[in-house]
């Protein structure tokens, strides 16, 4: 295994808190939906440091694994990549309120642009660097009411956009939106606003090679979405989107494991209170161990008396308030050691609880499970 520099343990000693990421899941993740999506190019989403697993080994790994292109929000996200992977392509659709593309265009990186101002700038940009015409994938608002261009200014934006191409100034390659994936019924609605907005791009004399609408869930249920490219995230991670359905029954591999030791473990008796506020006192007496993250690690505090991990085969309740640092465990009679290992979360064919388990006990969903991991946290690849 080898060790990142996102948390910085002191040299020659173990990490107090490690996520043991499996590039092997991530690359069973691609070629699974590969197979699914039978035909449609896959788009590896590696925005907000690839879901907190990595950006830059897992987009190597998708690369490998036979995605053809990456996705980040920001294109700061897109630089950082494009630092390390020199010639995969790359698309950043969220920018702010004065977006300067320079940089962005120069290194080869696709702007997702979802106005009229996106357009100018990644034109601007295109002449200003006097690099090749800037890559712009057009993005249309079809229903999910967030960035993306608004239906009354589809025809001017596409008008546009191929005056920018007459130029030399821009390449429309791509088309694409975002589903709301509220239901199937609304989510066709937003498929045909879609048909739509390409007829109407068409009409303007852009040819995009690359129409993209589906993330990961419609990806997998939704066939009529795939188009040319699918943008997948959280099922590259291993991760199911439903409620209704396992990573495991989707044929995928959760890739992250969030592991610890224990630092303390200690024999109380009935009735003794735990952590802030003493929201949990020992009903008969038991041994607490103590584990060292907190919510400064990204530990949810709604865990708190409701969480479970897993020790010694087993999991294992969280008692008291999970505090910035350190939390504690319920371990019953079971015969515990300072230095025994703790799962958090991960796999749950091995037995440890879920990030979809965590999620349903903090009342949250899996993706903020993962991506809120801290800095402390350091990541190791197997």
């Amino acid at each position: 295994m080898s060790e990142t520099t996102a948390g910085r343990p002191v040299p020659g000693h173990p990490a107090l808190r490690r996520a043991v990421v499996d590039l092997s899941a991530v690359a069973s993740n691609v070629e699974r939906i590969s197979r699914i999506v039978d035909g449609a190019q896959i788009m590896a989403v590696v925005k907000a440091d690839g879901y907190g697993h990595g950006a830059v080994p897992v987009a190597r790994t998708a690369l490998e694994a036979g995605a053809t292109w990456l996705g980040t929000a920001d294109v700061g996200e897109a630089l950082a990549v494009r630092a390390q992977i020199a010639d995969a392509p790359i698309l950043a659709w969220l920018h702010d309120a004065d977006p300067r593309f320079d940089e962005a265009v120069e290194r080869g990186i696709a702007i997702g642009a979802s106005s009229a101002l996106h357009l100018e700038r990644a034109a601007a940009a295109a002449s200003a660097t006097r690099a090749r015409p800037a890559s712009v994938h057009l993005k249309v608002d079809t229903g999910l009411g967030r960035n993306g261009i608004p239906r009354r200014e589809w025809e001017s934006v596409f008008d546009r956009a191929r005056e920018l191409e007459l130029e030399g100034r821009v390449s429309v390659d791509g088309l694409f939106s975002h589903l709301s994936n509220a239901d199937p019924v609304e989510d066709g609605l937003q498929l045909d606003a879609f048909r739509e907005a390409e007829g109407l791009a068409q009409a303007a004399g852009l040819e995009p090679q690359l129409r993209h609408i589906a993330a990961t869930a419609a990806a997998l249920r939704l066939p009529q979405t795939r188009l040319d490219l699918v943008r997948i995230g959280i099922g590259l991670y291993g991760l199911s989107p439903f409620d209704d359905e396992s990573p495991r029954r989707l044929g995928l591999r959760p890739a992250l494991r969030l592991e610890s030791r224990l630092i303390s473990v200690k024999r109380v008796k009935a009735g003794t209170g735990v952590s802030y506020g003493y929201t949990y006192r020992a009903e008969q007496p038991t041994t607490l161990g103590l584990v060292p993250l907190g919510y400064a690690d990204g530990i949810p505090r709604h865990l708190s008396n409701t969480g479970s991990v897993e020790v010694g085969g087993r999991q294992r309740r969280i008692v008291g308030r999970i505090a910035m640092d350190q939390f504690v465990v319920d371990l019953g009679d079971h015969r515990a050691s300072v230095g025994d290992l703790v799962t958090l979360f991960g796999d749950p064919a091995t037995g440890a609880p879920s990030a979809f388990d965590w999620a349903q006990a903090a009342s949250t969903i899996n993706y903020e499970i993962v991506t809120r991991l801290g800095g402390r946290v350091v990541r190791e690849y197997a």
